[in-house]
């Protein structure tokens, strides 16, 4: 008889990752289902997002806790330090004997590999740190320490030696420093010093009643919590909830403290001063860490309607804002030796505020491209990439339009059955349809984008250019000054002003429509079809030498510019449009643009 060979047994190298939560049996017994609720919730909204995002996975649950293996030990850790930062910040107002916190422990090692499941002296030693982590912290074993040392942004306690419950050889650990609920492991040698705070992480103080009039206090706390919350709409941003804030209303404290007490990155103060019948409001954006001001504004209005002018102001603000989080973090990401998901698509986003190039539009889309590489399912690169394909396509960037539309769609459809609810996801759909002969669809997109968000200001802007393809060029103007007002310092204005320029070049209009190219360019010169279309404006008006100089900077950005290009791309069956866009050819042709 021949003897069958034993199975192989399948073996690799992982970091695995083991946590439970702390007094879990005595939570389940105080509230058992109260328990069970909250604990799903934070798996769900901190731990899986965090593993995702940094290529791990959940091996199996253990009603208590999970074990997770992950390719990379930096990794390991980098998600571990992001979802117990995440969950201290969602269960900071909870009583300390209702508070839900997990204790994790990371090694590196040689595991058995079953479907399943993994098992091992390497899992063993995992589970056994993290069986001597306080509640909230992180143990590591030496072999992951030596992976990660120097690589991350955290500091480590050495813990020595530990004898580990069944395990033979003393294993030496290292602790992840936390804050002030002290050390992360029992026998902690050294005081821990706080990591740095999670990303898009951030309070509002309650903004500063200059002056002192009690009766305007209503109106300065209303904008605190407006603003609150409409920059919780902000997707994957964290902001400390109202009452929280609140509890720092007349108290001057340091705000690098405040960032420490709270675990956020960034806070915004401001004040509201009231003269006569104008109101004057202040605001700095901060950096917790380092104390640096990132950005400062300050809006002059007539009081009329306060609560108008409440809602103006908060949605200038949480427009301006969300900007400048962008270049932030795109500052911070660019000094990464790991960039993440969320790092790049930072990147890609400021590459895309640069301006309508090639290069430009280029270089944002190998970002989105490169984060999609770590996490397939980012719904924000994804919406970056559609963003970058409707927008190469409809300004006349690329030689295959019709693919490029194509692909957009796909993105972000994709992008929706992941995020139904993504509000820019929505919105740039709705210019992909109004780019391809679906401008009434577009439109109903980019107004449930406004539904989702009140103030997203670039939805009213792809509005006013869907009337435009509609035959109702007189009515874009309207929609994109409803943009402005929502966000006047938008790193979109160069395009919106330009649609409207397209618009009165439509109507005939040329002298408005050089003003408002004009102001577009002043605003961002890299966008090569606003020069063309400023060029077709002066050659109506008979400035053919402007117009050619005009023609001259479009070329230099995009050379491939030409008629037949141009004409390639019809956006709209409507007749009233067909018939306006011949005198827009008319004026590209009196400036010089080439036929081929």
């Amino acid at each position: 008889m021949v003897q069958e060979r034993p199975k192989r047994v399948e073996r690799r190298l992982s970091a695995i990752l083991a946590a439970d939560v702390a007094g879990y049996s005595r939570l389940m017994h105080n509230d058992e289902e109260a328990t069970h609720v909250e604990l799903t919730a934070l798996v769900t909204d901190a731990v899986v997002p965090a593993i995702v995002e940094h290529g791990g996975r959940i091996v199996k649950n253990t009603g208590d806790g999970f074990l997770a293996e992950f390719t990379s030990s930096v990794e390991a850790v980098r998600a571990a330090v992001q979802f117990q930062t995440r969950i201290k910040q969602l269960t900071i107002n909870e009583d300390e004997e209702r508070r839900i916190a997990f204790r994790v422990g990371i090694n590196v090692g040689d595991v058995i590999v079953e479907p399943h499941d993994i098992f091992g002296d390497g899992v063993n030693i995992a589970a056994r740190l993290e069986g001597i982590a306080d509640p909230g912290g992180i143990c590591i074993s030496s072999s992951a320490y030596d992976q990660v040392w120097g690589k991350i942004e955290v500091d480590f306690a050495d813990l020595g030696d530990q004898n580990l419950k069944n395990i033979a050889r003393p294993v030496r650990a290292y602790a992840v420093a936390r804050d002030k609920f002290g050390s992360t492991a029992k026998g902690s040698r050294t005081t821990p010093i706080l990591p740095r705070a999670p990303r898009l992480s951030m309070v509002v103080l309650p903004f500063a009643n200059i002056g002192g009039n009690p009766e305007q206090d209503y109106f300065v706390d209303g904008v605190t919590e407006s603003l609150t919350t409409d920059l919780s709409r902000i997707r994957g941003l964290f902001v400390i909830g109202r009452h929280t804030a609140f509890s720092y209303k007349g108290k001057s404290i340091d705000l690098k403290q405040i960032g420490r007490e709270l675990d956020v990155l960034y806070v915004l103060e401001g004040s509201v001063q009231r003269s006569a019948n104008q109101l004057r409001v202040n605001v700095q954006f901060v950096d917790a860490e380092s104390g640096a001001h990132l950005w400062a504004d300050r809006f002059d209005k007539p009081i009329c309607d306060l609560f108008e002018l409440q809602d103006e102001i908060v949605s200038r603000l949480a427009n301006a804002l969300n900007a400048q989080l962008i270049a932030a973090e795109a500052r911070r990401s660019e000094h990464s030796l790991h960039p993440s998901a969320l790092d790049l698509y930072f990147q890609g986003m400021a590459r895309w505020n640069k301006g309508v190039t090639p290069a430009h539009m280029a270089q944002a889309r190998s970002f989105f491209e490169r984060a999609l590489e770590l996490d397939p399912d980012n719904v924000e690169a994804l919406v970056g990439i559609g963003a970058v394909d409707v927008t190469r396509a409809g300004f006349f960037l690329a030689d295959n339009p019709d693919a490029l539309f194509a692909a957009a769609e796909a993105a972000l459809n994709k992008a929706m059955s992941l995020a139904p609810q993504h509000p820019l996801a929505h919105a740039f759909l709705g210019s992909v349809l109004l780019c391809t002969k679906r401008a009434i669809e577009g439109i109903a997109e980019c107004e449930h984008a406004l539904e989702l968000n009140p103030n997203l200001a670039e939805a009213h802007a792809f509005i006013g250019c869907a009337q435009a393809f509609s035959g109702r060029a007189e009515e874009t103007e309207a929609h994109v000054h409803k943009a402005m007002r929502l966000s006047p310092r938008d790193e979109g204005t160069y395009r919106w002003m330009t649609w409207v320029g397209f618009s009165k070049l439509l109507l005939g209009a040329d002298a408005e429509a050089v003003v408002w190219f004009r102001r577009g360019l002043n605003s961002n010169p890299n966008n090569p079809i606003a020069h063309l279309d400023l060029a077709a404006a002066l050659a109506h008006l008979g400035k053919l030498d402007e117009a050619r100089a005009s023609r001259n900077k479009a070329l230099a950005l995009n050379p491939t510019l030409t008629i037949r290009r141009l004409k390639g791309i019809p956006f709209s069956d409507d007749p009233t449009f067909r018939e306006q866009g011949r005198r827009v050819i008319q004026g590209m042709r009196l400036a010089g643009v080439p036929e081929e």
